[in-house]
């Protein structure tokens, strides 16, 4: 998919440039979060984000994180595997004057480096299953980080997106670029969060994404 991730900085950098950061803040500075980052949104609020900590695994430019702070979370971590969003992610907190509730880390992979990572209430992956090539490992790492809940989002495994992540890894390739996309299974990807103790379920489908939420039983 176009707007996905690659672990390692190098080649992630290469394709989500600072140029890149530039264009998703000028277009949420415009048009604020997208249909999927609502969804997500939305479904944490209701099960309660007041004075509670968010983690965002490859969360760019922070649109969500913007969005939780604005609904009373106390604070929030974001984790990238390289500092091409920085500038911009930075800009968009000081306008809003949330700066000293959110704390941003960069080139630390949750899937290899979890320790140097703090764990939170809720854990959000947005566009980012569908690059990383351990999709099971990432998000059973990321079920350890959360307390409470985990929402994620991922292309649906049918023909078309598999022929368009095909044809986009062709194309990085004829490039020289060493980013790759990725379409897992879904079935397996929920499989390592039940592992982990959450109980999965779909939020919302379509054509591209998915939207999941992933909830942490309670103790008997």
């Amino acid at each position: 998919m176009p707007d996905c991730c690659n672990p390692g900085s190098a080649r992630y950098e290469d394709v989500f440039d600072a140029r890149f950061a530039r264009d998703l803040a000028r277009r949420y500075r415009r048009r604020g979060a997208t249909r999927f980052e609502r969804r997500m949104v939305e479904h944490l609020a209701s099960l309660g984000v007041d004075d509670r900590t968010v983690l965002e695994i490859g969360g760019g430019i922070g649109e969500l994180q913007l969005e939780l702070l604005a609904r009373g979370a106390a604070h929030t971590t974001n984790v990238e595997l390289s500092g091409a969003y920085e500038g911009e992610a930075v800009a968009l907190l000081e306008e809003r004057g949330v700066a000293r509730r959110a704390t941003r880390i960069v080139g630390v992979d949750v899937a290899v480096d979890g320790d140097r990572v703090p764990a939170a209430d809720y854990v959000i992956l947005h566009r980012v299953v569908c690059c990383y090539p351990h999709a099971e490992q990432l998000l059973a790492a990321a079920a350890r980080h959360t307390w409470r809940a985990l929402v994620f989002s991922h292309p649906p495994r049918t023909w078309l997106t598999r022929s368009s992540v095909a044809f986009g890894n062709a194309w990085m390739r004829v490039r020289g670029h060493e980013y790759r996309g990725f379409i897992h299974s879904p079935g397996r990807m929920y499989d390592a969060l039940a592992d982990a103790g959450l109980a999965p379920a779909a939020l919302s489908t379509g054509p591209r994404w998915w939207v999941v939420a992933a909830t942490r039983a309670a103790p008997a």
